[in-house]
């Protein structure tokens, strides 16, 4: 017979059809289908959802398959779950749809921008017998029908809605087998409930608007292991029967306004480990025994007085202790728990010398705060063993003697902060071991000697403060190595010699103030210096001219030049710089603190205002905007190296061309009026820029129309970046553009060209608050108005951060001051300087974005540490924006912080109402009191420690409150 020869491809086709054909024989025994019922109520959802993914080729029939849809197992026979989190959703009416799905146990809709639950879905799915979990979370519901039926609802989550009215409205206790009830993050009101189902185990009830004290009837809730009741408004004292609850592991109750004594009782839950109950107004003594079982103890920002109970630190399981902000007076306790990773005892009345043998083997602990107490004696040499330590602030003591050198030995430190102690000796060399450290402060204290050269060592050091010593010698050459500093303070020393090669990052503030330094300004040595932004040279002895290169300091805000030898004229600055050359008798035609160049005539107005909108745009978001624009110009032009030569690009008569030019506004004047072409023609001469910063050019360009416009736009000399996706940077405009909130500047239109980016804006948006509070004191401004002003400021940072509920990523402002308040009104303001965050996050910068920090005054003492922008630091911001409105002072005067100023004037009500501005709470008693209100508002924001201010949500209610 002959044989029939197969090749090898068709032998293995026949296999793979072979296959094909058992694997369909067997399908519907193996993955057995729905009830047509089930698959039709869920093609049905499809098709009014309209989700791309559930009907993709090959599935349209068997929604087992989509995203999202959890069915039963082995079977498939029907849909148990279905998560629809996330889905851009925004009608809620396909919900009573979902409620024919007999078989459903979990229902997830969160995340989505559903603002009503229909009757229907109250009624349908409270039939539903297996449904155990519903999850409406993250959406924008107002309201809706009380819960009927839902008898074996579990889990209820309705966390981060806009839910108001009394709590006990919405049948929450018909739920009579619920466990956890989640609604965080809403508005509403009542007291706390006692007659939910008593099965429950996690109650999150924080961030509402409930009142009332805590009733002794919660013991009730024998099954409790979670009580969040943060963020409200409940008084009271604490019942003692919580310490009932035998199954309690976690208790938050932080920024209430409860009062009375912490209750013993607490000790006896075994099962307790983090008790929070900071921002309150507990009095009395912390009770012995408190933390036998705790891991997590947060009594910071109360009225806790009485010493710190002996038995409190030294408990075996305790890893964070807060009583920072209390009274607390006495001794350290001499025993602590080698556990313990975060201790925080700043800003009480604590006395005596620290302990050396209780800090001898704290080989976990990473943050130790004792600052703003009464500490005496020495800093003890064990301190050196602390091998985790990142932070040891002990700044605002009255410790004595010289530093111990072993401090060289936590090699893992990042923060060190010793200042306004009264520290003796010399700065021990080994401090040029901590290769880690970010900042270094040191500042008024009584050290001498010289500056030792091995500080150059500290590479990734951003801030070195050493001012207000008894320093002597020269300023070693070695400093220049410090190659990311940003900040170098030596003023108030005994200083002299030339003046080193400084390092080419430093940009907070270069001050050598009040030393012994003579002859010419280096010049040539501080030209280099084109991030800087404040260089104090004053009560020296330096002579000759000021040096004309300095006016090529493209960053520079203040230059202070006082109480020197110079001579002749002042050269001729950009409108945004500050100068001081008083006490200089040879400086001719100038005096006092004056700002060239000022423009006069009609137009003198708009170019100022022109002016003090650029004056606050800092680095960060140049940096970042430069990051991307670089990157652009690579991917369009097809070149790396994308210099542009001024002379060239300023002569050329070939415009640019536009590349993308996109309307972000629905406004159908704007729409009609801008003209991208003319925008492009009008910045293609650089002469024409009312100013110019180190990345950034500011034009007003008159359309067509006569309109006119506020432009920003990139200047292209800076070559820093690699590649970036033209199409994030369009996304990220885009989504800024659907942004409407009345308090928040958003671009009006973007160009994308051959040379960059151009960002539109209204002209009308260019008077600062900073020009109205500081730039004309004649003119006094009402409580009634600044108050307006800060409300309208903080409704619109809310916006901005409160996106959770907005189903968008929280949008932070990298650099916020008044100068980036813009003003339409004396009572309109506008947070401005808000695009492209997002493109590039700093959260995840690397070392070349972080270098960079922001408007002096209005940086979180945290940045220095951590180098990125949160929301806690925009509440820093916003309250020092809030203390220019209270005092009428600027973020910096005098070369202080207006912060820390504030800070030191905190203690007597007396000095509290001189730190008002007196022009305006002096007009009525009721003034002053909202005024003094408002500065207590304005002190929680500053406050040192990131996780102890209010969020701005909290700060916006209890300025609405005032």
């Amino acid at each position: 017979m002959k044989k029939i020869q197969v090749p090898p491809e068709t032998g293995k086709s026949m296999f793979c059809l072979f296959f094909f054909i058992i694997f369909l024989s067997c399908f519907h025994v193996c993955f057995p289908e729905l009830s047509s019922t089930q698959t039709n109520t869920m093609i049905e959802l499809s098709r009014f959802l309209n989700i791309l993914d559930w009907n993709l080729p090959g599935s349209e029939r068997n929604p087992c398959l989509w995203e999202g849809v959890i069915c039963s197992r082995p079977d498939n026979s029907s849909v148990i779950n279905l998560s629809l989190s996330g889905f851009d959703l925004s009608n809620s009416s396909f919900l009573p749809l979902v409620c024919q799905i007999q078989t459903l146990e979990s229902l997830d809709v969160s995340n989505n921008s559903l603002s009503s639950i229909p009757d229907g879905f109250m009624t349908y799915c409270g039939t539903l017998v297996g449904l155990k979990q519903l999850n409406l979370s993250r959406n924008k519901v107002s309201s809706f029908p009380g819960f009927r039926n839902f008898s074996k609802l579990e889990v209820l989550d309705i966390s981060y809605n806009r839910l108001s009215g009394n709590i006990r409205d919405y049948g929450f206790d018909a739920l009579v087998q619920l466990k956890n009830l989640s609604l965080n993050f809403n508005k509403l009101a009542g007291s706390v409930p006692t007659s939910l189902a008593k099965s429950l185990v996690n109650l999150e009830v924080s961030d509402n608007l409930l009142s009332g004290s805590i009733p002794e009837g919660i013991e009730d809730y024998q099954e409790l292991r979670l009580i969040d009741l943060g963020d409200n408004q409940l008084n009271g004292s604490l019942p003692s029967s919580l310490g009932n609850l035998s199954k309690l592991e976690t208790l938050l109750l932080s920024s209430n306004n409860l009062n009375g004594a912490i209750p013993e009782s607490l000790s006896r839950i075994q099962t307790l480990s983090r008790f929070a109950a900071n921002k309150n107004r507990f009095t009395g003594a912390i009770p012995s025994g408190i933390t036998k079982h705790l891991e997590n103890l947060d009594l910071s920002f109360n009225l806790l007085n009485g010493s710190i109970p002996d038995d409190l630190l030294s408990q075996p399981k305790l890893v964070s202790v807060d009583l920072s902000s209390n009274q607390f007076v006495g001794w350290l306790p001499q025993s602590i728990s080698r556990s313990l990773v975060r201790l925080r005892l700043g800003s009480n009345k604590l006395t005596g010398s620290v302990p050396p043998a209780a800090f001898e083997s704290l080989q976990n602990l990473t943050y130790l705060e004792m600052d703003n107490n009464r500490l005496t004696g020495h800093i003890p040499p064990s301190f050196g063993n602390l091998a985790s330590l990142n932070l040891l602030n002990l700044e605002m003591n009255q410790f004595t003697g010289t530093l111990p050198s072993s401090l060289g030995n936590i090699t893992s430190l990042q923060g060190l902060k010793l200042q306004q102690n009264r520290l003796t000796g010399e700065i021990p060399k080994e401090m040029g071991l901590l290769s880690k450290l970010l900042i270094l402060d040191m500042s008024w204290n009584s050290l001498s000697g010289s500056i030792p050269s091995s500080l150059s060592n500290l590479t990734e050091l951003t801030n070195l403060k050493l001012q207000g010593n008894n320093l002597s010698g020269t300023i070693p050459d070695s400093i220049g190595d410090l190659s990311s500093l940003l900040e170098l303070q030596l003023g108030q020393n005994q200083l002299r010699g030339g003046i080193p090669i400084m390092p080419p990052k430093l940009q907070i503030s270069l001050n050598l103030s009040t030393n012994m330094f003579q002859g010419p300004i280096p010049s040539t040595i501080l030209s280099k210096l084109d991030r800087l932004e404040v260089l104090d040279l004053s009560n020296n002895k330096f002579s000759g001219e000021i040096p004309e290169d300095l006016t090529s300091l493209i960053s520079l805000r203040q230059l202070i030049l006082s109480n020197n030898q110079l001579t002749g004229n002042t050269p001729k600055f950009t409108h945004n710089v500050s100068i001081d050359v008083s006490g200089n008798p040879g400086i001719t035609g100038k005096d006092g603190v004056i700002i060239p160049g000022k423009p006069s005539g009609k137009n003198s107005k708009q170019v100022l205002n022109v002016t003090f909108v650029a004056i606050g745009v800092t680095a960060l978001v140049a940096v970042i905007i430069t990051v991307i624009i670089l990157k652009l110009y690579g991917r369009f032009n097809g070149v790396n190296n994308l210099q542009i030569d001024p002379d060239e690009e300023e002569g050329s008569t070939v415009l640019p061309e536009v590349i993308h030019g996109k309307l972000l506004t629905s406004n159908s004047q704007h729409k009609s009026n801008i003209n991208f072409a003319k925008a492009v023609e009008a910045v293609a001469h650089p002469e024409n820029a009312l100013f110019k910063t180190m990345f950034w050019s500011y034009y007003r360009v008159v359309m067509p129309s006569g309109s006119s416009y506020f432009i920003k736009k990139l200047n292209t000399r800076d070559r820093l970046f690699q590649q970036a996706s033209s199409e994030q940077l369009e996304l990220e405009l885009e989504m800024l553009g659907k942004l409407h909130h009345s308090n928040v500047m958003v671009p009006l239109a973007y160009v994308l060209y051959s040379q960059g980016v151009l960002l539109f804006y209204e002209f009308a948006h260019t008077h600062t608050l900073y020009d109205l509070l500081h730039n004309h004191p004649s003119d006094v401004v009402d409580w009634t108005s600044r108050y307006t002003i800060a409300v309208g400021i903080a409704q619109g940072i809310c916006y901005l951060h409160g996106s959770k509920s907005n189903t968008r990523d929280p949008i932070l402002v990298p650099d916020l001051s008044s100068k980036k308040i813009m003003l339409k009104s004396l009572t309109e303001p506008l947070v401005a300087d808000i695009e492209l965050f997002k493109v590039i996050d700093p959260s995840r910068s690397n070392s070349s974005l972080s270098a960079v920090a922001g408007t002096i005054g209005y940086i979180p003492p945290e940045y220095a540490y951590t180098m990125r922008v949160t929301m806690a630091g925009n509440v820093y911001s916003f309250g020092v924006i809030l203390l220019e409105l209270l005092t009428g002072k600027p973020a910096v005067s005098e070369g202080r912080e207006l912060a820390k100023w504030v800070q030191s004037h905190l203690s007597q009500q007396e000095q509290r109402n001189n730190i008002l501005d007196l022009r305006v709470s002096k007009t009525s008693p009721v003034a002053t009191k909202q005024m003094l209100c408002a500065l207590s508002i304005a002190l929680a924001c500053i406050n040192i420690s990131p996780g102890a201010r209010p969020k701005m949500k909290t700060v916006l209610r209890m300025l609405t409150r005032l």
